[in-house]
């Protein structure tokens, strides 16, 4: 059985954990492939909203199993904070949550160390979230991390109190002021390690072997987005691991002759969190009024996010980079009432003008061009069939399906799993 896709286009926030939780009937396995708990998806249904971390977003279905990849990092301490919150809805996690052992794990001297880092770039600072991410994807490559399956060895504490020193040392070396007691962080990082432990770990390459030889379905599911990639994202405001296709089988140890189908999902526009060049960005009341409607402030960290009209130049290559086979248009819902919507088709780029995302994107070298295109007023959050689609929407849709040469299958009219229309 092939193994499909399921990542975002833009910088994140697009709505992934709605659309897996939506797709979740269609599979056996839904396995999370990167990032850490900096992301937040968002599912809602039962007139109940639930922000998920680290745990992948099928884990409300109970007949799906949720795998954490290598990929991922994973901080015990959110993470036993998220099955806390599972509890009170009979969500059986020890049942359908399996975790691999060559995950990562954050520790508290990680957390640490990125305040101390992003504290001594001052104005330079790259927008992180502060969650520990980067410095252990630092130790992953400089290979000192510390992995799942190192909490079965009797020595681990070991290894875990000569990298927290280390880190110590490090913190020291950045000269900023960092307040801590890292002996309340280490009490809490140890219960919530022993509470981890009650779950199963799993070399998971080899489990999606076996589980894709006996034709179970297995959706893949991403962080982030394509636009955060450490390869090929707005680098260096950007995400320490890779979000787009190739960090699925990098990230779960699926071969890429075993990818089908791979879902791009995309805003009606765009939002983008924290620092970084975002050529499309409004200042005015228009993107004042996305941001309303939209309620665009982070899952995790609430922070308000940037919004822009939708940009195809950078769209079209994120589509590209993942082979992006069908899409999903997320928010919909936001731009009814506007009387008329912009689309950049294309980029003024030092004086010529060019259809592909260049190397800088940084406001002095690149000036949107758009194309200009009829809005609509109906509200969409009521319709449950694409007939219902105003046609102005219709027409939208259309226009970005020439341009991007991939069909839209959904079209999402709201956060609840009911407000999914299929195409």
């Amino acid at each position: 059985m092939a193994v499909d896709l399921l990542l975002g286009l833009q910088w994140g926030d697009e709505g992934k954990g709605k659309i897996v939780d939506v797709l979740t009937k269609n599979y056996d396995i839904i396995a999370r492939f990167q990032g850490g708990p900096n992301a937040g998806h968002t599912l809602e249904f039962d007139g109940i909203k639930h922000v998920l971390r680290t745990i992948p977003s099928g884990i409300f279905h109970k007949n799906s199993v949720n795998l954490i990849g290598n990929g991922v990092v994973i901080d015990p301490v959110v993470f036993v904070k998220e099955l806390e919150a599972l509890d009170k809805y009979d969500v059986d996690y020890k049942k359908n949550l399996i975790v691999s052992r060559k995950a990562h794990i954050i520790l508290p001297t990680h957390r640490l160390l990125d305040a101390a880092s992003e504290a001594s770039k001052g104005k330079a600072k790259i927008g992180s979230t502060l969650k520990g991410i980067g410095p252990t994807y630092m130790d992953k490559t400089g290979r000192n991390g510390i992995r799942i399956g190192d909490l079965e060895l009797e020595n681990w504490q070991d290894k875990y109190r000569a990298l927290a020193d280390k880190h110590e040392a490090m913190i020291a070396f950045y000269n900023v002021d960092v307040q801590y007691d890292l002996a309340d962080l280490e009490a809490e990082f140890f219960a919530s390690v022993e509470t981890l432990k009650n779950l199963r770990f799993i070399d998971s390459e080899e489990y999606l072997h076996q589980a894709q030889k006996d034709g179970k379905t297995i959706l893949a599911e991403g962080a982030q987005g394509s636009l955060l990639d450490i390869d090929f994202g707005t680098y260096p405001f950007v995400t320490s691991s890779n979000t787009t296709a190739a960090g699925a089988c990098t990230g779960l140890g699926v071969p890429p002759n075993k990818v089908q189908d791979v879902f791009g999902i995309f805003k009606a526009y765009t939002t983008r969190v924290g620092s970084g060049p975002f050529p499309t960005e409004l200042f005015d009341e228009a993107g004042e009024r996305m941001a309303k409607i939209g309620n665009e402030f982070g899952a995790v960290t609430g922070r308000p996010r940037r919004c822009g009209w939708l940009d195809l130049v950078a769209l079209r290559y994120a589509v590209q980079v993942n082979g992006v086979t069908q899409l999903i248009m997320m928010k919909a819902d936001v731009l009814s009432g506007f009387e008329k919507l912009k689309v950049c088709t294309a980029y003024n780029y030092k004086g010529e003008i060019i259809h592909h995302l260049p190397y800088n994107i940084e406001a002095e070298n690149v000036t949107p061009i758009y194309t200009e295109m009829k809005g609509w007023k109906a509200d969409l959050t009521k319709m449950g069939e694409a007939t219902q689609l105003p046609d102005a929407l219709n027409d939208y849709i259309s226009f970005l399906e020439k341009e991007l040469e991939v069909p839209i299958k959904i079209v999402s009219v709201g956060p609840d799993r009911k407000q999914t229309i299929h195409r």
